[in-house]
């Protein structure tokens, strides 16, 4: 779907009840997904496994735990659960240390929504110290705050990580959008009650009911965010 100037214009004037924007971190505003599936790929390679495309779309959004469990079962490794991890985790900051491109129109739409004052939280499944060193390259003053896989009791695919940023933000899930590349982060958002913009950077994503699927996140403005959430009660924010 692609946004015109003029569609974009139209848009704009239409009474919005949008309250926050929460965004995703890997494969949605940062190109990282080649970056876990490079350190997956190669640790498994050391102890004699070799994933497939079909490993990568089950692994693909994380969480780190439901990963892990799924790798050590596919490759018979012999090591734990908690190891595999912060391997994984180590390796991939390792990569991440050489600088982490942005996705197309990331840029652009922070920059928007800091210049519309509509509040912005990233809601990653990515642990807290991978989100610091990647906030080095986003900027962290882009954002009101950010949600770790590793803060909360359950992250996605449950809503827990959104029903979270929404009340932070003292925003009701309802009148909040949030941004996603992947099928466990959009299961997410729509179970925490939010409409969906998914933007997919390796799985397909279907149309569905209160969920909006883009190419690129370069078709994505605040005008387009503003017309999925009517306006309630009159009021607008």
């Amino acid at each position: 779907m692609v946004t015109t100037f003029a569609a974009s214009a139209v848009l704009a004037r239409r009474p919005s009840g949008l309250q926050a924007v929460l965004l995703d971190m890997d494969g949605t505003l940062v190109d990282t997904e080649d970056f876990w599936w490079e350190a997956e790929s190669e640790l498994l390679a050391e102890y004699g496994h070799t994933l497939t495309a079909a490993d990568r779309e089950v692994v693909v959004g994380g969480p780190m735990g439901r990963v892990v469990d799924y790798l050590l079962a596919v490759s018979g490794a012999p090591l734990t659960a908690d190891r595999l991890g912060e391997m994984i985790n180590d390796r991939f900051v390792e990569l991440v240390g050489r600088g982490v491109p942005l996705r197309p129109g990331a840029r652009e739409l922070l920059d928007e929504l800091a210049a519309e004052g509509i509040p912005a939280a990233l809601v990653s499944a990515s642990h807290r110290r991978i989100i610091d060193l990647v906030l080095k390259t986003l900027g962290p003053e882009r954002f009101a705050f950010t949600v770790a896989g590793d803060e909360v009791e359950r992250t996605k695919p449950f809503p827990d990580p959104y029903v979270l940023a929404a009340a932070r933000l003292g925003a009701d899930p309802a009148r909040c959008v949030v941004v996603e590349d992947a099928p466990t982060g959009i299961r997410a958002g729509e179970a925490a009650g939010c409409r969906v913009v998914a933007v997919p950077s390796v799985t397909p994503i279907e149309e569905a009911p209160g969920r909006t699927v883009l190419a690129s996140l370069e078709e994505l403005d605040v005008a387009l965010l503003r017309s999925l959430v009517p306006e309630l009660d009159g009021q607008s924010r």
